[in-house]
């Protein structure tokens, strides 16, 4: 059975481009240590999509109406309908000592914020530098191997996909989330508490799930603060005395009467 526009689900997939087979974005950890690609803390897991919604490429999105679970396909996009051609007049060069003094150590390949956009560093000499404001991809056909790995049907598989979405430092098995009627509540962990951004995170949440999952006209999240358990006090160690010696000598009036000696 295929996909429909609107469903949940999730995918694995390898993205490389066809001029040269580099791989410039993957759900598997092995590959992205293999390509040099692997960066800490990143989550290397089969990615949430929403069929039809743009969370992928439209290419892309509009190929997955076609997939089924657990089988591989691979999509070719080209750069028309990836990331655009390259634009020649999007490429200048710039005064060398303009990035020292803003503390831009240039290194060719490298990604920068300039003058409020970003760019790739391209080439390094005689006191300028080559940036171009390309897309990386501009240019570039896209080749996606593919492979959908399930889908979502439950209310509670989908916001805790959503959550896991936007929270995704914290594992969403952490999470309890209640539907009464049209009310949700989600219980934060407490791993959550001190997250960065995690009151934009939790806006993005309610924002995901009004729209998603209409039927749920309101979302609450609670958060617990337990109290550290208090020390407990250990009463002082008491030595009881040492009972008083019992004397085993006979005092005089308990003296064994003397043998009576006879004339």
């Amino acid at each position: 059975m295929t996909f429909q526009k609107g469903d949940f689900i999730l995918i694995n997939y390898t993205g490389r481009v066809k001029e040269t087979n580099e791989v410039f974005d993957t759900t598997y950890e092995e590959v992205s240590k293999k390509e040099r690609l692997h960066k800490e803390g990143d989550a290397y897991e089969p990615k949430l999509v929403v069929v039809g919604e743009g969370w992928v490429l439209k290419a892309l999105d509009d190929a997955l109406l076609d997939m089924e679970s657990e089988q591989e396909s691979i999509v070719e996009i080209s750069s028309d309908k990836a990331f655009g051609q390259r634009d020649p007049e999007k490429i200048k060069r710039v005064p060398l000592r303009q990035l020292l003094a803003k503390e831009i150590n240039p290194i060719i390949g490298s990604r920068i914020e300039y003058q409020g956009k970003m760019a790739s560093i391209r080439a390094v000499g005689a006191g300028r530098v080559l940036l171009d404001f390309n897309p990386p991809l501009a240019g570039r056909t896209l080749i996606y191997d593919v492979i959908p790995k399930k889908k979502l049907d439950s209310s509670e598989e989908k916001i805790l996909a959503i959550i896991h979405r936007r929270v995704p430092v914290v594992e969403q098995e952490k999470f309890n989330v209640t539907i009464k009627d049209d009310n949700l509540t989600i219980d934060m962990p407490e791993d959550t508490f001190y997250v960065e951004g995690i009151q934009i995170a939790k806006r993005g949440i309610a924002m995901d799930i009004q729209k998603y999952l209409p039927n749920l006209v309101q979302t609450q999240f609670v958060e617990t603060f337990k109290a550290e358990p208090k020390p407990v006090d250990i009463a002082p160690l008491t030595v009881a005395s040492a009972p008083a010696p019992v004397s085993t000598t006979e005092s005089p009036d308990e003296a064994a009467p003397a043998e009576e000696i006879k004339a």
